[in-house]
């Protein structure tokens, strides 16, 4: 016999036991091998109302799930890739209508035949079914998928079903107001426009200004996360679902927070430590299971609602995968995350049992909480299972260690720089290398070492903090040296560094001659590896656009592919464009290599002949854009005499511009051991020779020469 009242009142004991179960019901999921999301929801069910009865689901539960959800949807919006959204922007639209389309078809069929209801019934459970939420996508948020085709077009498609779900239910419930007339529904669809204007035109502006203003890492949580519920409240101000409006909000800021960022990384912990499993719960303890064993009309409607949703999921999603060409794990992968019904599905339940309207009845509201639970645990097992084996096929060793090698190490001098030059190298690091940041002071020896110590200690303990709040691995180290060069260089042989970030001197700021210092030069003439001279008037987050210049006979350096990567990096992880200004000879081998590893990325490419045009490139910059200046040594293959005089152009034409002057790597004879992706997709060396198997899959690089 269940207690009829809660066991547990107090508050202190219940927050609590809701941390005890957020602890160990994923500890218990890994034994047992199932999603942990199935745990959270059983857990759910054993301590609330219709289980154990240990606690009650007050407002607490539905404040912290309604955070949940919002938070399951605005992570979604935030980890997509615009640039892959623009490009799978169609496939996307395509996926949306069908998940909706065919669950909405077979479930007012369904409802009306086999159920017995009424059109209007009918038309809100084809709703119910063809509605879904992205409750599994923490899931392929652990399995780094986040980018991945098939996740994006689920993402875009989810947006879409969920905006043509509502849309129905208001035109089938607005049909029965009164005041329903021309002027209701014309003022219903200039509301829902200025609400979307306005997201997409205010929200990215005043997240700029207000990132680029406050760099406290608390503030600029809280500002995020206001800016998520604003939209939200905005959204059911038009008269659309909030969690719409998250998505919308995540859409919206998607540009201004890295995936490597700090603030990145403290919303995806907050979210995935507290609100959405306080969600998974809420869920979880509004299901009765006797339900199944007590009525027989519930226990058929259920079974209709569950075989038709899910089947008519799983032919969306097969439809998709046979009109695209994907494989069988895509299409798991696409079925596991639009199979969840959830947080739609209770809102348009609870707006048929509004009184007033009652087009359903308690036997649908009961089918309706059962779907939740088998729909949630069929999308867990099925997104599960398609998220790991898309991560094994599509990830080879090769990728998995990396398309190049080597450490990146950030050689500090000047403390304003040095936010602005680890946040760069957690953009371009090798994600794949363990410990892939490597922060480093190198104190003068002159007998005043103590006081530079102490300054230099400050500086890796800021890096240090930023790197730890992106939860990315980074060691720090104080080394004495007569020379600041030599000290660089012998970090780099040790630590098997293939990069190195050094600071350009602020022009603006400063104003010292227009030369890049001893150090760079000594840098310049004592390693192969790849220099990066960075100088950043705006956080790199807060970039729009990347400007890149390339030289002519550019392709025919060692590290070409390989800068080229270290730039697709940023435009990735920041979702900024890239124009890339290069020779016409150069431009091809560019477009390639995008083509073949990047082609979801914004790009531009535009011919530059001669190098000197890059002075006209000033008019078109921005403060919020960065110049990328793709320089060489002397005596190397694409160096040119205008190449000395650079420092002093920076100066003189982008002094108010972020500027990062790149000298590639110049390991071996770069007239040996050049390759290049050729525009018909071979590889060639500098002789025109071709080369047999130069590359495999997407560019990865051999050494077999025919």
């Amino acid at each position: 016999m269940l207690p009829s009242h809660p066991l547990i009142t107090d508050p202190t004991w219940t927050f609590f036991l809701v941390l005890a179960v957020i602890l160990l019901a994923p500890l218990l999921a890994r034994r047992v091998r199932i999603p942990h999301i199935i745990a959270l929801m059983l857990a759910g069910v054993l301590i609330g109302p219709h289980g154990l009865n240990l606690v009650a689901r007050d407002r607490s539960f539905e404040l912290f799930g309604q955070v949940g959800i919002y938070y399951i949807m605005f992570l979604a919006a935030l980890e997509l890739n615009m640039g892959s959204v623009e490009h799978y922007g169609r496939r996307g639209l395509q996926f949306g209508l069908l998940t909706f389309l065919i669950p909405m078809g077979m479930g007012v069929a369904s409802a009306h035949y086999l159920l017995g209801y009424g059109m209007g019934t009918s038309l809100l459970l084809g709703c119910v079914l063809g509605s879904h939420t992205l409750v599994t996508y923490p899931i392929v948020s652990r399995y780094g998928l986040g980018r991945y085709r098939s996740v994006v077009i689920s993402v875009v498609a989810t947006a879409i079903a969920i905006f043509l779900a509502l849309l129905t239910v208001a035109v089938v419930v607005g049909r029965m107001r009164p005041d329903s007339d021309w002027q209701y529904w014309a003022l219903f669809a200039l509301k829902c426009v200025l609400y979307g204007a306005f997201v997409i035109v205010v929200f990215p502006r005043l997240g700029r200004w207000f990132l680029r203003r406050y760099d406290d890492s608390v503030l600029q949580y809280i500002f995020i996360l206001s800016l998520v519920f604003l939209s939200a409240a905005l959204a059911e101000l038009a008269g659309l679902e909030g969690l719409l409006g998250a998505f919308m909000a995540g859409l919206a800021v998607n540009r201004l927070i890295p995936r490597t960022s700090p603030l990145m990384n403290r919303i995806e912990f907050v979210g995935n430590a507290l609100f959405i499993p306080y969600f998974l719960i809420g869920v979880g303890m509004i299901i009765d299971i006797y339900i199944l064993v007590s009525d027989w009309r519930t226990i058929w409607v259920v079974t209709v609602m569950v075989v038709t949703a899910t089947l008519s999921k799983w032919l969306a999603a097969e439809v998709m995968r046979l009109t695209s060409k994907g494989g069988r794990y895509s299409c798991m992968l696409m079925f596991g995350l639009t199979n969840a019904h959830a947080a739609g599905a209770l809102a348009i339940v609870m707006i048929g049992t509004a009184p007033g309207i009652e087009l359903m009845d308690g036997a649908l509201f009961n089918a309706t909480v059962m779907l939740i639970l088998f729909s949630c645990i069929i999308s867990s097992l099925a997104t599960n299972y398609g998220a790991q084996q898309t991560a094994l096929r599509e990830t080879t060793l090769a990728e998995n260690q990396g398309s190049f090698h080597g450490k990146c190490l950030i050689a500090y001098s000047q403390e304003h720089s040095v936010a602005a030059m680890t946040q760069m190298a957690m953009l371009i690091r090798n994600p794949y290398i363990p410990e892939s940041i490597i922060g480093l002071n190198v104190i003068f020896d002159d007998g005043m070492g103590e006081n530079r110590n102490l300054e230099g200690q400050r500086m890796l303990e800021k890096a240090q903090e930023m790197a730890d709040a992106a939860d990315v691995p980074m060691t720090t180290m104080n080394r004495v040296s007569t020379n600041i060069a030599s000290g660089i260089l012998h970090a780099m042989v040790e630590n098997e560094c293939g990069e190195v970030v050094v600071c350009l001197a602020d022009r603006a700021t400063e104003k010292p001659k227009p030369e890049l210092g001893n150090v760079i030069e000594n840098l310049l003439t004592s390693t192969h590896r790849e220099v990066i001279a960075l100088r950043s008037i705006v956080p790199p987050n807060t970039l729009r656009r990347v400007l890149v210049c390339v030289p002519e006979k550019a392709e025919y350096e060692v590290g070409f592919y390989k800068w080229l990567e270290h730039v697709c990096r940023i435009g990735e992880q920041l979702d900024c464009r890239l124009d890339f200004h290069a020779h016409p000879d150069t431009l091809p081998y560019i477009r390639e290599y995008m083509r073949q590893k990047h082609s979801y990325l914004r790009s531009d490419y535009l011919e530059m002949p001669r190098w000197s045009q890059i002075m006209k490139l000033s008019s078109q910059v921005d403060r919020d854009y960065m110049v990328v200046f793709v320089t060489a040594r002397q005596g190397s293959i694409s160096y040119q005499k205008r190449f000395d005089t650079l420092p002093l152009t920076i100066h003189r034409y982008f002094g108010q511009t972020s500027v990062m002057l790149l000298y590639p790597d110049q390991w071996g004879d770069p007239q040996d051991t050049m390759s290049i992706f050729a525009p018909n997709g071979r590889a060639v060396n500098r002789q025109g020779v071709l080369l047999r198997g130069l590359f495999g899959r997407e560019g990865t690089r051999l050494s077999e020469e025919e």
